[in-house]
C-alpha cells in the first residue's frame, strides 16, 4: 500500500475518487438548497457566488441538483456493480475450478449475453421491469455478470493447478472452503481492476438509459437525466451541460486511474 500511494497515477485516482464521493455524499445529506424547489434564482441565472453552477428553467439551484444526481447516479453504479460482481464472480470460480458441463453450458449462455450490444440487451430487460431505480439496477446487474464471470473463471482457473491448491486437496480441504478461502484471496487482483472498470461503464451505462429516458426519472435527479434536459438548453444555459458532464467525466476518470494504478503495482 504504501508503494502505491506513491505512484503518481493512483495518487491522483484516489484524491478525484475521494472528492468526487464526499460531493455525492454531500448531496444526500444536505444541499445548499432544495433540489426540487422552483424559483430557487432567477430562470437560467449564469454561475454566480449564490448559485455557483447557475439555475436551470425552472429557477432550480444546478448545484443542488448535480450533488442530488450524482449520488443517485454513483450509488446505481454500486450497486450494479455489487449485483454483477457477486453473481460474476460466483459463476466465474465455480466453472474456473470444477469445469466440466456446467463450465460448458455457462459460457456458452455468457457468449450469448455478450453477443447483443449491452445497451440494448438492458432496455429490453428495463422494458419488463420499468423504468426507475429498480429497473435500472436490475436490468444493469444482470448485463454485467458474463463480463466479471469471464474475469473470475480464468483467475480461478489458472489457480487452481497452484501446488498450494494441490496440497489442499491431499489434505483433504473441501472444495467450497477452498475457492472462498484460498483461491477467492489470491484472485483478488485479477480481479479488482475489473471491478473499477465494470463502476465506470456501470456509471457510463445509468448515463446512457436516464438520457434516453427508460432509467432514472423524475422527481428522483441523475446525472444522465439532467443531461438529457441540458441537451435543450445549450443555447441559453450551457453551464448545465458542463456541469453536469464535468461531474461526469471526473468521476470516472478518478475511478479509472485509481484501477490502472493499482493494476500498475500488483
Amino acid at each position: 500500500m504504501k508503494k502505491k500511494l506513491h505512484d503518481p497515477v493512483f495518487l491522483a485516482g484516489a484524491v478525484l475518487t475521494v472528492l468526487i464521493l464526499l460531493f455525492a455524499l454531500a448531496g444526500a445529506v444536505r444541499t445548499p438548497y432544495d433540489p426540487t424547489e422552483m424559483g430557487a434564482g432567477p430562470r437560467f441565472d449564469p454561475p454566480s457566488v449564490s448559485h455557483p453552477f447557475g439555475t436551470d428553467n425552472f429557477g432550480r439551484d444546478l448545484l443542488s441538483r448535480v450533488m442530488e444526481g450524482a449520488f443517485t447516479s454513483l450509488s446505481i453504479a454500486l450497486a450494479v456493480v455489487l449485483i454483477g460482481a457477486s453473481a460474476g464472480v460466483t459463476v466465474g470460480a465455480v466453472t474456473g475450478y470444477f469445469g466440466g458441463l456446467a463450465d460448458e453450458a455457462l459460457s456458452r449462455l455468457g457468449d450469448m449475453l455478450t453477443a447483443f450490444p449491452s445497451i440494448l440487451l438492458a432496455l429490453l430487460i428495463v422494458s419488463v421491469t420499468g423504468p426507475g431505480k429498480t429497473g435500472v439496477i436490475l436490468s444493469l446487474g444482470i448485463v454485467f455478470i458474463p463480463s466479471f464471470s469471464r474475469v473470475s473463471r480464468a483467475a480461478f482457473r489458472a489457480l487452481s493447478s497452484k501446488a498450494y491448491v494441490l496440497a489442499a486437496k491431499s489434505w483433504g480441504v473441501g472444495p467450497f472452503r477452498l475457492l472462498w478461502r484460498h483461491l477467492l484471496p489470491n484472485a483478488l487482483p485479477s480481479i479488482l481492476p475489473a471491478l473499477t472498470i465494470g463502476f465506470n461503464n456501470a456509471v457510463l451505462a445509468e448515463a446512457g438509459l436516464s438520457f434516453l429516458g427508460v432509467g432514472v426519472t423524475p422527481p428522483d435527479a441523475s446525472l444522465g437525466y439532467m443531461l438529457s434536459e441540458a441537451q435543450g438548453m445549450l443555447a441559453v444555459a450551457p453551464w448545465y451541460a458542463l456541469s453536469v458532464g464535468a461531474v461526469i467525466v471526473l468521476a470516472v476518470l478518478g475511478v479509472g486511474m485509481l484501477g490502472e494504478g493499482s493494476k500498475n503495482r500488483n
